[in-house]
């Protein structure tokens, strides 16, 4: 997906609440197969992990595997190299009984506490998610936020035009003709489809059909990205950051509305891809697969290889997370040893749960033995 920020990034009201212990460690039955030693410290570039029994994995047993094994098969079509040869057996798994695939996961994987190379073991959980949107192939209407295919010259100039020259630049204007994908009818909702790297469309063609397309991450203008919920906040305009405070405040100053997009200089270009009758895969993470919904996260590389299993435990006041996960997304604000973005999947409620999520967070990797 190429997250480029997170939703909680441009709110600035979503606090943490509760102190980082809060991630409680529930006790887990240990197999008679816990081998009796455990191998070395495994460093990465940005993290350390550090090997340990099954029984420090806060409620190992009482996650339902089976729901995150299609993120699983999804990471066996671009296998790291570590898990290649595990990937036949994780195929030959997905119909099997509950005990099986636990068995299985407990004899072949050894888990590893993630770690800061300083020894700090406690991060941040984040959420994100793929909005839904009504869209019109023309402008016409409300329908008058372009949402663009990237120009042909974008990787020849870095970075690119601001949002500001996007709109009043006659060279970017000219770089962009023909690049409009679709129509938004609020300048708040295509920044959303920014932020979050991804987006459904239901399209009005110009003859009156409806198609329902993905608009999917396809670069950016390589501009510093900067919050406009934070620039409202520090200017006093609003006590409410979120997106519905931001367009109560949009629907009684429309006369301001540049000056508060041209604040975020940082503009996100997607491609389109067709979609398939019925419910749509998630949208492609940086591993180059559907994420699951619940069951993918985005990470740092540097700290967690794409592709891997990851066992995440997060409390707070939000909800309480103790899962099975697998790395297949990252963003450029996913960044450190513990660090990790939940996807939360498709529409409002996914939405809802993105907006608000900012909670302590724990992270074992389970790596083959």
């Amino acid at each position: 997906m190429r997250r480029t920020f997170p939703a909680w990034a441009w709110l600035g009201l979503a606090a943490i609440v509760g102190s980082l212990a809060a991630c409680s460690v529930a006790p887990v039955v240990q197999s008679p197969a816990e081998p009796e030693s455990l191998p070395p410290p495994i460093s990465q570039r940005n993290s350390r992990w550090v090997p340990v029994p099954w029984t420090q994995l806060p409620q190992w047993e009482q996650d339902a595997l089976h729901e995150a094994w299609p993120a699983w098969l999804q990471s066996c079509q671009r296998p790291h190299p570590a898990f290649v040869t595990l990937c036949p057996e994780v195929r030959r798994l997905a119909d099997a009984p509950p005990q099986a695939r636990r068995d299985f996961v407990r004899e072949r994987l050894q888990p590893y506490r993630v770690e800061s190379h300083e020894g700090a073991g406690e991060g941040l959980l984040t959420a994100y998610y793929e909005p839904v949107m009504q869209a019109s192939r023309r402008p016409q209407g409300r329908f008058t936020v372009p949402l663009y295919a990237p120009p042909a010259d974008l990787a020849r100039r870095k970075p690119w035009f601001t949002r500001q020259e996007m709109e009043t630049s006659r060279e970017a204007r000219a770089a962009l003709q023909g690049k409009v994908l679709v129509y938004l009818a609020d300048p708040v909702d295509a920044m959303m489809v920014q932020i979050q790297g991804s987006g459904i469309m239901n399209v009005t063609e110009p003859d009156g059909r409806q198609r329902r397309v993905r608009l999917a991450f396809a670069g950016t203008n390589e501009q510093p990205y900067r919050s406009i919920g934070r620039w409202l906040l520090d200017q006093g305009l609003v006590r409410d950051a979120t997106w519905p405070g931001i367009k109560d405040w949009i629907a009684r100053n429309p006369s301001r509305v540049n000056e508060l997009m041209w604040t975020n200089p940082r503009v996100v270009f997607f491609r389109e891809e067709a979609l398939p009758p019925g419910e749509s895969p998630g949208p492609r993470g940086a591993q180059g697969v559907p994420l699951t919904a619940g069951r993918s996260i985005a990470v740092d590389p540097g700290s967690i290889p794409y592709g891997t299993p990851v066992w995440l435990s997060s409390s707070g006041p939000q909800t309480s997370l103790q899962r099975l996960v697998l790395a297949q997304d990252t963003g450029t604000a996913i960044v450190g040893a513990v660090r990790a973005d939940y996807y939360a999947g498709t529409g409002d409620a996914a939405g809802e749960l993105a907006g608000r999520l900012k909670q302590p967070l724990r992270l074992w990797v389970l790596w083959p033995r």
